[in-house]
């Protein structure tokens, strides 16, 4: 199958399934006599596990380990675990950092008059 087709199935643009390649994230597909790529299902099921994982905003190097792990039949679950509980942490950070920048903004707009007076706390705290 081709790179659109393989494209399709998987929902993965070609050029990303070209860059996922170039990357080494992705096994090389065999090509034809002409040069031209072919792919196999399992070729669009690995980048329908890396897209699964990219949209729960693992890393490529989380993907690659992922992927590794999942080729790998003597793999113990307990190291797939830590790598998503590594995650989990990470996306924690980020909503806290998030929440506290609401907080802020929260502030600063709640501090804002929002009328025709130039005077802004929101800019005067930016430039500040």
């Amino acid at each position: 199958m081709n790179i659109g087709k393989v494209a399709e199935l998987s929902g993965v643009p070609a050029k990303t399934i070209r860059y996922y390649e170039s990357i080494g994230l992705t096994l090389p597909p065999a090509r034809s006599e002409s040069g031209y790529r072919t792919y196999a299902e399992e070729d669009v099921h690995m980048l329908k596990f890396v897209a699964r994982a990219r949209s729960l905003g693992f890393s490529i190097d989380d993907c690659r380990g992922l992927l590794a792990l999942y080729r790998d039949r003597g793999r113990a679950s307990a190291d797939v675990k830590r790598i998503a509980e590594e995650h989990i942490g990470e996306i924690e950070r980020k909503i806290a950092e998030l929440q506290s920048m609401r907080t802020v903004l929260r502030r600063l707009a709640e501090k804002c008059h929002g009328d025709e007076r130039p005077d802004c706390p929101i800019l005067d705290e930016l430039s500040g």
